[in-house]
C-alpha cells in the first residue's frame, strides 16, 4: 500500500510500532486486528468508547475465537488505544484468556524415519531434518544462512529467534552429512534454503506444505507440523536421559516451566518410573505368606 492510501492515524501507529522495532509480522498482525475493529464498530477506531471494546471482545468470545486469536487482539488494542491514542483508561474492560495447555503431538523415531524418508526432495529433507535435527522452529530452518553452519564447532547459528535472540543449536554429523548432500546439488550461496526466488529464503508455507506431504507419503495419520519435528526432538532428547536444562538452552526457551512440558509425554522416562504400588509389593506378598503352625 502507498504511503498516500495510509490514513494519518494507521500512519501513526505504523510509527509507533516501528520506533519499537515491532517485527513486520507483528504490525501487519496488529494492523489487521485494529481494521476488524474498525469494519465490527462501523466507524473510525478513535472514537470507540470503552463499553465498545468490552462488546468487541465479547464478539469475538461467542464466535468461538481461540485464545491465542483473542490474546492476540487485546494486546493489539491495547497497544493502538494505550500509545497511539493516548487513552490508557479505554482498555480497562479487555482482560487475557488462558490458553488450553495442550499436549503436543509426538513422532515416534520409527515415525521419524519414515516421514524424513518420504520428503519430496532432497532440499526438504535436509531441511525438515533441521526442525527435528537441531530443534529449530520452522522460521529459524527457512532463514538459516549457509555462513550459519558451524562445521569446526559442530554448531548452527541461529539468529534473531523467536524473542531476537540469537543462540547455537547443535549440528549432529548425520545432520552434517545431508547439509553438505544438499550444498553439492544445489551450491546455495547466501540462505541455505532458497525459495521460489533463488534470492529469497524459502517460506515458511513451502516448508509446511512438504512437511505435510511427507506425512501422507509415510501414512502418518497423526497431524503433522514442522513444530511435530521440534516438539520430537526435545521428546526424545528428554527420553535419553539429556538435562532438561540442556534442552532448554537447545529449544532457546526462556523459561524452564516451557521446556518441563515435554515430561508429560515422554513415554519412556514415565515408564521408567516405578509406581510406589510395586515397592509394596514384596511387603505384600510377605504378608501372604502361610506361617508356620505354633509349637504344640
Amino acid at each position: 500500500m502507498s504511503d498516500e492510501c495510509i490514513s494519518p492515524l494507521r500512519r501513526r501507529m505504523i510509527e509507533d510500532m516501528t520506533v519499537r522495532k515491532f517485527t513486520l509480522k507483528t504490525q501487519s498482525d496488529y494492523i489487521r486486528v485494529v481494521k476488524n475493529f474498525t469494519i465490527f464498530l462501523g466507524r473510525s477506531p478513535d472514537t470507540a468508547s470503552n463499553e465498545d471494546l468490552r462488546r468487541f471482545q465479547l464478539h469475538l468470545s461467542e464466535k468461538r475465537v481461540g485464545a491465542p486469536t483473542i490474546n492476540l487482539t487485546i494486546s493489539a488494542l491495547r497497544f493502538f488505544f494505550t500509545v497511539t491514542l493516548d487513552r490508557t483508561d479505554a482498555v480497562k474492560h479487555l482482560t487475557f484468556v488462558a490458553e488450553p495447555r495442550k499436549i503436543p503431538v509426538v513422532l515416534s523415531p520409527e515415525e521419524v524415519v519414515r516421514f524424513l524418508e518420504a520428503a519430496p526432495g532432497v532440499k526438504y529433507k535436509a531441511a525438515l531434518s533441521v526442525a527435528y535435527g537441531a530443534g529449530l522452529r520452522v522460521s529459524e530452518v527457512a532463514t538459516l544462512k549457509v555462513s550459519d553452519i558451524d562445521s569446526e564447532r559442530m554448531m548452527l547459528r541461529v539468529e534473531q529467534g523467536k524473542g531476537r535472540k540469537d543462540r547455537h543449536a547443535m549440528l549432529s554429523p548425520v545432520l552434517l552429512d545431508l547439509l553438505r548432500d544438499w550444498w553439492r546439488i544445489a551450491r546455495p550461496t547466501a540462505w541455505l534454503f532458497t525459495g521460489q526466488d533463488p534470492l529469497q529464503p524459502i517460506s515458511t508455507r513451502q516448508l509446511t506444505r512438504a512437511c505435510h506431504a511427507a506425512a501422507v507419503m509415510a501414512e502418518i495419520r497423526k497431524r503433522v507440523t514442522p513444530h511435530t519435528l521440534r516438539h520430537s526432538f526435545a521428546t526424545h532428547l528428554l527420553e535419553q536421559n539429556t538435562d532438561i536444562r540442556v534442552i532448554q538452552v537447545l529449544l532457546g526457551h526462556s523459561k524452564l516451566e516451557t521446556t518441563a512440558l515435554y515430561t508429560r509425554i515422554a513415554t519412556n522416562t514415565i515408564r521408567a518410573v516405578m509406581s510406589p504400588l510395586d515397592r509394596l509389593a514384596p511387603l505384600m506378598s510377605k504378608k501372604d505368606e502361610p506361617k508356620d503352625d505354633p509349637p504344640a
